[in-house]
């Protein structure tokens, strides 16, 4: 029996995978770990990961084959909108990363906000996705009031 033993790759669709490879690196402090160009046709697979959990890594995927031409419009759109969600990262002090993140030039369309669920903030990234910051806390269903299970 064969066991999965944790996540290892991620997809987040971008615009422009050098410029995103780059934004990711120089903002939000993620390292390169592959960027080849695979076969005839110019297929490039970029990967980035955080510097401490290189088990994860995260491929910059522009949207295109082998997705059919319907769906990739509609990543494209949702990308142009800045309305595509991709990533939750963890912080330990989302309002001190927020402050370390603002300085860098990262733009935030939500300031660190209480939740019943820790403190949220909320990056667009240079391709337009949506990535949550999240220094999270203990909590159960009941925080978020009545029926929530």
């Amino acid at each position: 029996m064969t066991t999965i033993t944790h996540v290892s790759l991620a997809t987040v669709y971008v615009t422009d995978q050098t410029e995103a490879k780059n934004w990711y690196i120089d903002k939000l402090g993620f390292v390169e770990t592959t960027d080849v160009t695979m076969g005839d046709n110019g297929f490039r697979w970029v990967t980035i990961a955080h510097p401490d959990h290189r088990e994860l890594e995260i491929t910059l995927m522009v949207p295109g084959p082998p997705l059919s031409e319907e769906l990739a419009g509609v990543i494209r759109r949702a990308l142009a909108d800045g309305t595509h969600g991709a990533l939750g990262l963890a912080t330990d002090d989302c309002h001190k990363a927020f402050e370390e993140l603002t300085a860098k030039g990262v733009e935030f369309i939500q300031p660190p906000s209480e939740r019943p669920y820790g403190v949220e903030a909320i990056i667009r990234d240079n391709s337009g996705n949506w990535l949550v910051l999240v220094e999270q806390r203990e909590y159960t269903g009941g925080d978020f009031g009545p029926g929530a299970q």
